[in-house]
């Protein structure tokens, strides 16, 4: 039996994101072992048949020492897994993973996940974790972007090798069972929703610029998410014009009452999860004009897309959506959706990573 290790931040990302790959890789044979955070999902990938090994990765520590105790770690693992291919993704996997591979001469697929604020922002951490990088994903033997701008990044900064095999993928893709076109909302309300991990980058100060100018009792700005900075939370919650709903599990009824997604994001990701699964389910996205979120929306058809981190243009953005009409709305997001659905079903992310599996190990494509 060919084996499948996943290298990987948590088991949570590892079902949410890998799921449709780790059904795939189990249907045709593989014993897959996921090595990563034991948080949420457990049951669920031991049913889907992976096999489970808990390794903290420290994802925002700093600690070199603690770094090159994970490089080990990786290397101790798979020298006894003895894997056919290993999967690798989020930063730190990617790094000491790849470095793992290298020295076990292990065949391997990084993902880069979106750049990280220490590689993306010019400085002297810039650089090492740049060189750092390119330890991790020089030996893959293909390395998979999830947008165009992150391979050019890497092209640029030399951190691929002469002739490397390269791939970009439409992001993580969009699981369009779960995320079908919704009913659209008929309250008489315009709902205006932010959904992502509570921090500035993610633009939520842009999103309340624009509650605290329009809300009222026919404009509700709704906020999920669990806040990474304590004061957020004490402001969100104490925010008349906005209302804080936490982190959810299950954003289905959110999407279901939205009339349109504010996510003026600048954070530095592969590509935003959330703009697919909002703008599949059928409704317009206003999102910046940056790597990771343009992608997904063609500006004045599908949403509005705004400079980075422009407040001015949020309001703008935000009052021009106000201005349309409902059935103007509805059709904006229609097309919305018909775009992630042609252009990131999960299916073509499997797909391209079956194609590159089966290259390395042997055997054909179902």
């Amino acid at each position: 039996m060919k084996k499948a290790v996943m290298l990987i931040n948590d088991t949570t990302y590892a079902f949410n994101l890998r799921g449709a790959i780790i059904e795939k890789l189990v249907q045709e044979g593989f014993e897959v072992v996921i090595v990563g955070q034991l948080l949420k999902h457990q049951d669920k990938l031991k049913d889907m048949g992976a096999r489970l090994i808990g390794v903290e990765t420290g994802r925002h520590g700093t600690n070199p020492f603690s770094d090159l105790q994970l490089m080990h770690t990786y290397k101790r693992i798979l020298k006894a897994e003895k894997p056919d291919v290993v999967l690798i993704y989020n930063i730190k996997p990617n790094v000491y993973g790849g470095m793992a591979c290298q020295q076990l001469r292990i065949p391997y697929l990084p993902n880069v996940t979106g750049l990280g604020t220490p590689v993306e922002n010019p400085g002297k951490l810039q650089k090492l974790t740049i060189q750092l990088y390119k330890m991790g994903v020089a030996g893959g033997a293909c390395v998979f972007f999830q947008n165009n701008d992150n391979r050019d990044f890497f092209e640029q900064h030399h951190m691929l090798k002469a002739n490397a095999r390269t791939c970009v993928l439409p992001g993580s893709g969009v699981d369009l069972a779960k995320h079908p076109v919704l009913p659209w909302p008929e309250d008489g309300k315009v709902h205006f929703l932010f959904a992502a991990r509570v921090m500035k980058e993610k633009g939520i100060d842009l999103f309340l610029a624009a509650a605290r100018k329009f809300a009222n009792e026919n404009t509700i700005f709704d906020v999920c998410g669990a806040c990474d900075d304590e004061n957020y939370k004490s402001i969100l919650n104490s925010e008349k014009c906005v209302v804080y709903h936490g982190e959810q599990k299950d954003m289905t009824p959110f999407y279901s009452e939205c009339s349109c997604f504010l996510y003026p994001s600048y954070y530095p990701e592969g590509m935003s999860n959330v703009l697919l699964e909002a703008a599949a389910s059928g409704r317009p996205v206003v999102a910046a004009d940056r790597a990771g979120c343009r992608e997904t929306l063609d500006d004045g058809v599908t949403g509005f897309l705004v400079p980075v981190n422009d407040e001015k243009a949020v309001l703008d953005a935000t009052e021009k959506m106000l201005k349309m009409s409902n059935e103007e709305r509805k059709a904006m997001g229609q097309r919305g959706s018909e775009k992630i659905r042609k252009e990131f079903d999960r299916k073509l992310v499997v797909k391209a990573y079956w194609e590159e599996i089966t290259r390395i190990v042997g055997g054909k494509v179902k």
